[in-house]
């Protein structure tokens, strides 16, 4: 038996859960992904966020939610402006061809989103 998938509107919910109520802007954040990943097992994912990092315009929050895997949250970190940059570079499974998407809340509350789809021939999660 496959692990239950979440869907589109699970990954909302789960971001409404994180971000509270939001209307996401799209421009600032840049996901750094393949189009197609090979087994889905180990894949790199990198998260930029065109940001000054200063103390009155930073990016205190990147989310990073995947549409297909188990549990959408794949991980959060917070930040502040002695951060430097607002990047992220991390490794994760995926369990099937699926949309990811990247969050970052900004200082003054705007919260800025990418979104792109992946193709995972050999799923990294049992799929």
């Amino acid at each position: 038996m496959s692990p239950a998938r979440a869907d589109a509107a699970e990954t909302e919910e789960a971001a409404r859960k994180l971000m509270g109520k939001f209307a996401a802007k799209e421009g600032r954040v840049h996901l750094k992904i393949k189009d197609t990943a090979e087994s889905g097992a180990f894949e790199p994912i990198g998260v930029v966020v065109d940001s000054p990092m200063t103390p009155a315009d930073h990016v205190k929050a990147i989310h990073v939610l995947a549409e297909g895997n188990p549990y959408p949250v794949v991980a959060s970190w917070y930040l502040t402006p002695r951060s430097g940059r607002a990047e992220v570079n991390f490794r994760m499974r995926l369990a099937k061809t699926q949309f990811l998407r990247a969050y970052a809340v900004t200082s003054d509350g705007a919260v800025w989103m990418d979104r792109q789809e992946i193709k995972v021939t050999i799923g990294g999660c049992g799929g």
